[in-house]
């Protein structure tokens, strides 16, 4: 078993959520939250800052860490453990352009019930409801964009 580590984000402009359109070869398809591998010498809010830029194009701020979704994959010749980290960022626009050397072929922003809906993985839908919550909660208290330098 390879052990593997991501980082990434959800990122909301305006109470709307930023997703990614996957589609490999018609063989993966659906709408996941920006993520990637941690490269050597970054920590985990480098590598989720940069994964969030190169997939989407969206310049972000991190906000806080929003907690950890792990799950398992087979390759042709291992099973990955893969832990995801995940923060709670504001862009700073709709902006958007999907990476598609990493064969997505659309973003965009959408309503937490829209987004909620559209992910693919169960992992993913859990830390857009726990990420969204505590967005709600900064904002009803005035402290949503005060993010971590």
């Amino acid at each position: 078993m390879v052990e593997a580590i991501s980082c990434g984000g959800v990122v909301i402009f305006r109470g709307k959520i930023l997703l990614l359109y996957k589609n490999y070869k018609n063989r993966y398809e659906g709408w996941v939250l920006p993520k990637g591998t941690v490269e050597e010498g970054e920590d985990h809010m480098q590598t989720a800052l940069r994964e969030v830029k190169e997939e989407s194009g969206a310049d972000a701020t991190i906000i806080k860490y929003v907690g950890k979704s792990s799950y398992t994959f087979s390759t042709y010749s291992d099973t990955v453990n893969k832990n995801v980290h995940w923060f709670l960022m504001m862009a700073d626009s709709f902006y958007s352009k999907p990476q598609r050397e990493e064969y997505f072929c659309d973003s965009g922003y959408y309503k937490y019930h829209e987004a909620y809906h559209l992910l693919k993985f169960p992992n993913e839908k859990q830390i857009l409801e726990n990420a969204y919550a505590d967005y709600l909660d900064m904002k009803k208290r005035g402290q949503w964009g005060r993010g971590v330098r």
